[in-house]
């Protein structure tokens, strides 16, 4: 949001997404519903501290072969999950919504599509090395914008959702909202 000249603060909202993630999927909602909840209830756990002020939330699901999949908690779990999505495709489900006064403005999910080239076991292993546990703070346990690129064969969508955030999408709806000029 800073690199394309918004100013905005960023707060940590406190809930337990797992609790919500894991209550949604035993009533079988889909990933999409998972995604565009955890994201809302993001934005209306910081809104009340924030009156008359426009509140972002964003959540991201990655689904493989139908199973969810969390961060991984360390290295040995990535390499594990690397291992599952290797030569096979993945969804991530990448929700926002826009929040006032704890009204939910606007809640949207894009879906890019990744698919991950079958690399060897000996790639993996220089991957992980070089990455590091900065990949730990990914659901698919890579960084577009890093070495994480060389794990891909095809992408299809938009590359800003797959960071996290569909920031075109996000734009377009703050100037509906009169919130960036048009």
């Amino acid at each position: 949001m800073k690199n394309a000249g918004i100013f905005c603060l960023s707060e940590a909202a406190d809930i337990d997404e797992t609790t919500i993630k894991d209550s949604m999927t035993r009533q079988g909602a889909s990933p999409e519903d998972i995604s565009a909840k955890l994201a809302a209830d993001k934005a209306l756990a910081i809104s009340p501290g924030y009156p008359r002020k426009i509140i972002l939330g964003a959540d991201q699901l990655l689904v493989c072969e139908g199973q969810i999949f969390n961060k991984p908690g360390n290295l040995q779990e990535a390499e594990k999950h690397l291992r599952i999505f290797r030569g096979k495709s993945h969804i991530l489900y990448t929700s926002y919504a826009l929040i006032q006064d704890s009204d939910i403005l606007i809640c949207q999910t894009v879906r890019p599509r990744l698919t991950m080239r079958n690399f060897s076991d000996e790639f993996l292993a220089e991957y992980l090395e070089k990455s590091g546990t900065k990949i730990l703070n990914s659901v698919g346990c890579y960084l577009l914008e890093d070495l994480g690129s060389q794990l891909f064969s095809e992408i299809r969508g938009d590359y800003f959702a797959i960071l996290g955030l569909p920031l075109l999408n996000v734009m377009e709806d703050l100037r509906k909202l009169n919130i960036l000029t048009s």
